[in-house]
């Protein structure tokens, strides 16, 4: 009688195949343990393979040679090179930027959406929007920003779900006006389609929901420069509309950048919202 071999396949380790990246040393030297972006470099002198920032760049780059599951990125780089910045919110502006215009191949967030969408209230009823619909940076009402129509529709799905609130009144399906949906029969919903919850109450706890997720308009006229000090460096970070348009040294240089802004930019909200409206830093009005 035969005895049939099994073969175990082990799956892939990355460990197997790193190398301490010894033609990277060289750069280490002239990092410097400071805030700032960083560039991994490959062959092309126009597609990086890796932009990312940090608070100590030369740490953080001495981490990436440390891992193994980036074992192939470092082998094809060639160089590193870095920008410095005046502080985290210059970091992480200009690593948001630079990942947007060059694409590089082994960043895989902060690339363009290609939709965007909120929840609006509208006469107090929730409505998907899209950016391209409406400018976010100005509109009121917003809440939560979603990389299409589908997940909007799920958050208000799972809000509907924990706060037992009716589909009906959120728009996520139709019902015959006074009588009660599917859900109520299920026990999922309060009773606001059918009379046994106040539309007011409905309302209050879904902008109780809602607010978590809040979208704040541009609270300024025109462009305003957002001044950040480091340690022998200070930046003024020039933003319209959330949209983050360049650091400069001084004034007289932010005058030159462009002051329109483009289309609402999600990680310029993201980034810059919490530093504006905290109070915190020195705002300087452009216009």
């Amino acid at each position: 009688m035969h005895k049939r071999l099994i073969t175990v396949r082990r799956e892939f380790d990355p460990a197997d195949v790193y190398q301490y990246p010894e033609h990277l040393r060289s750069f280490i030297d002239s990092l410097p343990a400071a805030p700032g972006v960083y560039i991994f470099h490959g062959d092309s002198d126009v597609l990086p393979l890796y932009i990312g920032k940090s608070v100590n760049i030369r740490s953080r780059v001495m981490s990436h040679f440390r891992t193994a599951e980036e074992a192939r990125m470092l082998r094809q780089a060639r160089r590193v090179s870095y920008y410095p910045t005046a502080g985290e919110i210059g970091a992480l502006l200009l690593e948001a930027q630079m990942i947007k215009q060059f694409q590089p191949l082994h960043n895989k967030r902060l690339r363009r959406s290609r939709q965007l969408c909120s929840i609006q209230l509208v006469n107090g009823l929730p409505a998907i929007v899209s950016a391209k619909e409406i400018d976010f940076a100005r509109a009121a009402d917003l809440y939560g920003l979603f990389s299409s129509r589908r997940s909007a529709q799920q958050r208000l799905l799972d809000i509907g779900d924990s706060e037992f609130l009716c589909y009906s009144l959120l728009g996520l399906e139709r019902i015959s006006h006074g009588r009660p949906c599917f859900r109520f029969h299920l026990g999922r919903c309060a009773g606001a389609c059918c009379g046994k919850e106040s539309p007011q109450e409905h309302y209050l706890r879904l902008m109780d929901a809602l607010q978590q997720m809040r979208i704040f308009s541009w609270p300024y006229a025109g462009a305003i420069g957002l001044v950040e000090q480091g340690a022998g460096l200070r930046q003024i970070h020039v933003v319209n509309n959330w949209y983050y348009l360049g650091s400069v040294d001084n004034l007289s240089e932010a005058t030159g950048l462009d002051k329109v802004a483009k289309n609402f930019d999600r990680d310029g909200y993201r980034i810059l919202s919490g530093p504006i409206l905290s109070g915190r830093h020195e705002i300087i009005e452009l216009e």
